[in-house]
C-alpha cells in the first residue's frame, strides 16, 4: 500500500505528526519496531507537560497512541532495514515488505549513550542498566549508582531512591546540568553525591560488585561497593538508516525551520535532528510543525 507520508518512530513526535497528518485528511503508516512512545514511555513521571500536572511517560504516550489510532493512522511494528528517500515514491524497507510514501517524516529518535568501558557491554542485564525506571525495582534493597548529572540521571536516582537502600549519584563536575527543581530535590533526598568524579572501571565476576572511581581534579581514586550502575551521561542520535540526509558532527539530521532535511519531501522531528532542547513536548511541536509542513509540500505537488 502507498501512503501520503510514512513516519518513522512511533515516540511523541511520531505520534503527534500522525495525528496531525491524518486529522488534516493524509493516509497515514507509523513504523515502529519496539513498542510505541520511545523513550518517552520508559520515564517514570513527566511533570512539565502543558496542561498535564503528573503522568507517566507510558500513560502520557498511550493516550497520543489512542488518539491517534481515532484519527485513522496505521501501525506497523516492524524494524526499518533501508530507506530509499531519494526515490520517487519513497521506499522504507522493513523485515516483510517494502512501504511506499509520497513523503517521510523521520522520528527515530535517540538512544542512550554508554560510558566506553571495558566490559559495559558484558554487565547489561547483570548489573549495568540504561533505564531506571526498566530495572529499577530489580534492585530493591540493593546499593546502587547513577552517572551523569543533568534531568534524566537526576531522575533516575530520585526514583531508585524508592526501592535501593543506598543510592549514589555520580557526576564529574561540581555542580548538577539539571533543572534548578530536580537540583533541590537532590539536597532533600539521602542520595549521596559524589562531585567531580568519573567512573575508570567496572568490576565483579559475572555480575557487578564494585566500580572504581577516579576524582577529575586530585586525581585520586577510588572503589564503591555496588550492585547496579544506571548510565544517563546523554543521548546518541538513531540516524544510521538515514545515510542521504545531511547531518550535524554529532550525527544529528539537519533541518529547516519547517522540519525539511536536505530531501524533498523528507522531514525529520524529535531527538534525531539538530536542536537545542530534547522534551516531549519539543518533540511534539516538531512533529505537529512536519506534519503541517507535508501537508503543504503535498498540495504543491499535486497543483
Amino acid at each position: 500500500m502507498k501512503y501520503d507520508v510514512a513516519i518513522i518512530g512511533g515516540g511523541p513526535a511520531g505520534l503527534t505528526a500522525g495525528i496531525y497528518a491524518a486529522r488534516g485528511g493524509l493516509s497515514v503508516a507509523i513504523i515502529e519496531k519496539q513498542g510505541i512512545g520511545g523513550q518517552a514511555a520508559l520515564t517514570s513521571e513527566i511533570e512539565n507537560y502543558p496542561g498535564v500536572e503528573t503522568s507517566s511517560g507510558f500513560e502520557l504516550t498511550l493516550k497520543m497512541q489512542e488518539q491517534a489510532e481515532r484519527f485513522g493512522v496505521n501501525f506497523v511494528y516492524e524494524e526499518v532495514l533501508a530507506l530509499h528517500l531519494a526515490k520517487n515514491p519513497k521506499q522504507i524497507v522493513t523485515q516483510n515488505s517494502i512501504i511506499e510514501a509520497s513523503s517521510v517524516i523521520l522520528c527515530m529518535g535517540a538512544s542512550p549513550r554508554n560510558l566506553g568501558l571495558a566490559r559495559e557491554m558484558e554487565f547489561i542485564g547483570g548489573g549495568v542498566s540504561y533505564c531506571a525506571t526498566c530495572d529499577g525495582a530489580f534492585f530493591r534493597g540493593k546499593n546502587v549508582a547513577v552517572n551523569g548529572g543533568g534531568n534524566t540521571a537526576v531522575e533516575d536516582a530520585l526514583y531508585l531512591e524508592r526501592f535501593a537502600s543506598k543510592v549514589y549519584l555520580i557526576h564529574r563536575r561540581n555542580e548538577l546540568r539539571a533543572d534548578k527543581i530536580l537540583a533541590e530535590r537532590i539536597k532533600s533526598s539521602t542520595i549521596n553525591v559524589i562531585w567531580d568524579s568519573v567512573i575508570k572501571e567496572l568490576e565483579g565476576d559475572k555480575k557487578l560488585s564494585a566500580i572504581k572511581i577516579s576524582n577529575v581534579k586530585s586525581g585520586e581514586e577510588s572503589e564503591l561497593k555496588l550492585d547496579g550502575l544506571f548510565v544517563a551521561v546523554g543521548q546518541v542520535p538513531s540516524s544510521t538508516l538515514a545515510t542521504e540526509i545531511d547531518r550535524n558532527e554529532k550525527g544529528y539530521l539537519i533541518t529547516k525551520d519547517d522540519m525539511s532535511t536536505n530531501i524533498e519531501g523528507v522531514y525529520a522531528a524529535g531527538d534525531l535532528r539538530q536542536k537545542t532542547l530534547r522534551q516531549v513536548v519539543t518533540a511534539c511541536a516538531d512533529g505537529a510543525i512536519a506534519a503541517d509542513s507535508v501537508s503543504k509540500w503535498l498540495t504543491e505537488q499535486k497543483k
